[in-house]
């Protein structure tokens, strides 16, 4: 198994994990309050952990397994096991010095995703980025200067990039403003690079990759950025994943979801096509 899908994987059995324990507190009439008494812990802390959003201690599921009546050690055996493959360690933690945590959850659940839809509007996607290209937004923004923390966030970007070709690949499904095309990052020749990547990433067969061209606008989505991620497990929501400048929104609500969803949906059919799309991509390099 690939590091790629063994991070993802550990993703996957914690959000499992917390939803299993999830609907056995609210079967046995519990609260989150009382559940996190029970482990000297928050009743928010509980919520994240039925989020799969923190790691589990043993003891805390332990002591959880016992309030909710689960007595049978074969189930007991079964949960706890759960727990240290969802504790196993993943790539990302040895950047644990350029990621924050919220980023770190992203990451996870990226590579557990199995369909990634995205808007973007400042940026091209960080898994369709060149090295150049990720190493000259990363410099204009200003928040990082010292060349090796630089260095350490592309190298991250790249990595996350692995995802695209592993053997259980997502499907990246990608609207992209056509204002990103024409900011020029790092200066002409690197833009038309990042062009040949991004033309050369549509012959795979899990990239959709659709302009919004200029006179549209992406009005049906104008909080900004945002993806949507699905998974391929039924008890696992969809996610929308909204960055902001010092953190990050995690949806999983139904009516938030469809939100968002809805909005994909009229973002994809304002845009243009594959084939379209790739003709613009062409002509704004000729342009460059």
């Amino acid at each position: 198994m690939s590091t790629t899908q063994a991070g993802g994987g550990a993703t996957v059995r914690r959000l499992l994990l917390g939803s299993h324990l999830r609907k056995l507190r609210e079967a046995r009439g519990v609260s989150r309050e009382e559940a996190g008494y029970s482990i000297r812990a928050s009743e928010s802390k509980i919520s994240r952990m039925e989020l799969g959003r923190v790691g589990f201690k043993e003891r805390d599921v332990a002591d959880l397994l016992t309030l909710y009546g689960v007595d049978a050690e074969q189930e007991r055996a079964s949960v706890l096991g759960l727990v240290r493959d969802a504790n196993a360690t993943s790539w990302w933690h040895g950047y644990g010095d350029v990621l924050p945590p919220w980023f770190q959850n992203y990451v996870g659940l990226e590579e557990a995703a199995t369909e990634i839809r995205s808007y973007e509007v400042q940026f091209v996607h960080g898994l369709l980025q060149t090295p150049d290209y990720a190493r000259a937004v990363i410099a204009a923004g200003g928040h990082v200067t010292e060349p090796d923390e630089i260095e350490r966030r592309v190298e991250v970007r790249l990595k996350r990039q692995a995802v695209l070709t592993a053997d259980r690949a997502p499907h990246l499904l990608a609207v992209l403003d056509e204002a990103a095309l024409r900011r020029p990052w790092g200066g002409p020749g690197l833009m038309r690079a990042q062009i040949d990547r991004m033309l050369d990433l549509t012959d795979l067969p899990n990239v959709d990759l659709q302009v919004m061209p200029l006179g549209f606008g992406g009005l049906r989505a104008e909080g900004g950025a945002f993806t949507v991620l699905g998974f391929a497990e039924p008890e696992l929501p969809d996610v929308v994943y909204l960055e902001q400048f010092t953190t990050a929104l995690y949806l999983d609500k139904p009516a938030e979801v469809a939100e968002y969803t809805g909005a994909m949906e009229g973002l994809l059919a304002d845009s243009l096509g594959a084939e379209r799309t790739r003709e613009l991509l062409r002509s704004v390099r000729q342009e460059l």
